[in-house]
């Protein structure tokens, strides 16, 4: 990798501070990958990805190519998970002794970053001490604006702790049956039942937003679709999400200039808008760029559920204008 770099252009202080991080990870349990970020010599980011990739790369260039962990990050929903079971003897015999497990997290970053895990013992009664755990449950799904409460375990101890909740987060509640006693201490709670439940889902904003554009692209109103279109959205600064289709592959170049909004088809249309300053960059680095830079949602949707022009669509912050 370090030679790869340096054959590009990129410094000695740079390359090291990139191949310093790199393969760091390895302790890491189960299959997962590497993004890592530098420029003038620093480190500017190092963050696992749930899933390695396709092949591994290194790029020295004006435009850092953060699509691979922006994609990676999708769905990025919010969720919390509560295991409550009974304590084994040493035998195998189950005692009255409860234990619960908590943890907030998001999906499916938390595979390779879980939160916190909160360990309680409850040795006696437990509809006094499902009230304080209850109470715990709500402020750490408050704080991680949790969507779902993933709730597994003893069904008498969890129906308790159920009625315990305030009734705006039971609707929340999703009920599996596991008991999450063979999860990984370096593991995400429940990693394997949360991976399927959310298999597939979008976050609660996403879904809004999607219906959103698909109402308007139905009207041929405030929303657009593929390639140019969403150029000029984003140019504009218009595009309050972009969609984008999974798999994302998109093999051409676009043009860029310093701002992330300064973005075009060709360098003719840069010089037309005025700007004298531009050069070629890949299109899903540059998209990421001006997604990021001009406050847009990302919404990554699998191509068989909602294919897209090119595989890009935008939903506009203001309905066009009737003329």
């Amino acid at each position: 990798m370090a030679t790869e770099l340096t054959a590009q252009g990129a410094d000695t202080a740079t390359t090291g501070a990139v191949t310093h991080v790199v393969g760091t990870d390895r302790d890491l349990p189960g299959r997962h990958g590497q993004a890592v970020f530098a420029a003038h010599g620093r480190l500017a980011l190092a963050e696992e990805l749930p899933e390695p990739p396709p092949r591994d790369g290194a790029r020295f260039t004006m435009v850092p190519d953060a699509m691979p962990l922006a994609l990676q990050h999708a769905p990025d929903i919010p969720y919390a998970a509560v295991s409550v079971h009974r304590v084994a003897r040493p035998g195998g015999a189950l005692t009255s002794e409860l234990e619960v497990d908590l943890q907030a997290g998001r999906w499916p970053v938390a595979r390779v970053a879980p939160g916190h895990l909160t360990r309680h013992r409850a040795a006696s009664e437990w509809r006094q001490a499902a009230a304080e755990v209850a109470e715990e449950l709500a402020g750490l799904a408050d704080c991680s604006e949790a969507e779902t409460i993933v709730l597994s375990g003893d069904h008498w101890a969890r129906n308790t702790l159920t009625r315990e909740l305030p009734k705006r987060l039971r609707k929340r509640i999703v009920t599996i049956d596991s008991d999450g006693w063979d999860t990984d201490p370096e593991r995400a709670l429940m990693e394997g039942e949360i991976a399927y439940l959310f298999h597939g889902r979008l976050s609660a904003r996403d879904q809004a937003n999607t219906q959103r554009f698909l109402a308007r692209r139905a009207r041929r109103s405030g929303a657009v679709e593929g390639l140019a279109a969403t150029v000029t959205a984003l140019r504009h600064g218009r595009a309050e999400a972009v969609l984008i289709n999974d798999p994302f592959d998109l093999e051409r170049q676009l043009w860029v200039g310093v701002a992330p909004k300064q973005l075009g088809l060709t360098q003719g249309e840069m010089q037309a808008l005025g700007i004298s300053s531009s050069w070629e960059a890949p299109a899903d680095a540059a998209l990421i760029r001006a997604i990021v830079g001009t406050g847009a949602d990302l919404i990554v949707i699998p191509h068989d559920e909602l294919p897209l022009d090119d595989g890009l669509g935008a939903l506009l912050r203001y309905p066009d204008a009737p003329t």
